[in-house]
């Protein structure tokens, strides 16, 4: 079996207007797909605004068939699984600072550039200390915890493992 990804950058947008371009480019599409997949993170900036924008995208999206990879409160939780553990609610300044330390640079301004992003597989891949089995527990483990709480408040959670186990079992090795 093989696997085709398509991955479509919609320029930041709220994630309420990513559900609905996503099914713009669905419904225009000369093929039809086997798994829809969105994935974004919380991006707390405005407060209530953002909580009803990301719960209304996840329940939307949902409705559509899409599978929804969200992060909580960023997406960088996904990475510093592969490190460690935690089930504390911290400000996405908090992994930047813990990913600079671990790649050995200012993940701000050069972890969230276009060219590291994509070497990450194969930098986490490569990196003995790293461990993408553990990541995957590690979420799984949060999620449980938080499942049953409204999305913005399932903090911290990723659904990223979901993702990234569908790409496990489909990749060509």
């Amino acid at each position: 079996m093989s696997l085709t990804v398509e991955a479509i950058d919609l320029q930041g947008q709220s994630k309420l207007k990513l559900i609905e371009s996503t099914e713009e480019i669905v419904k225009s599409a000369e093929i039809l797909y086997d798994a829809i997949w969105c994935v974004f993170d919380m991006d707390v900036k405005q407060g209530e605004m953002e909580f009803s924008d990301f719960d209304n995208a996840i329940s939307s999206g949902t409705a559509k068939g899409y599978e929804i990879a969200y992060s909580n409160d960023c997406f960088e939780l996904w990475f510093y699984l592969h490190y460690q553990f935690t089930d504390q609610k911290h400000h996405r300044t908090f992994y930047y600072k813990e990913l600079s330390k671990v790649f050995g640079l200012n993940y701000e301004k050069e972890g969230k550039s276009y060219e590291f992003c994509k070497n990450i597989y194969s930098i986490l891949e490569n990196d003995t200390n790293a461990s993408q089995l553990n990541a995957i527990e590690r979420a799984k483990t949060l999620f449980e915890s938080y499942q049953y709480l409204v999305y913005h408040k399932q903090n911290p959670t990723t659904k990223v493992y979901e993702l990234v186990e569908l790409l496990n079992e489909n990749c060509r090795k």
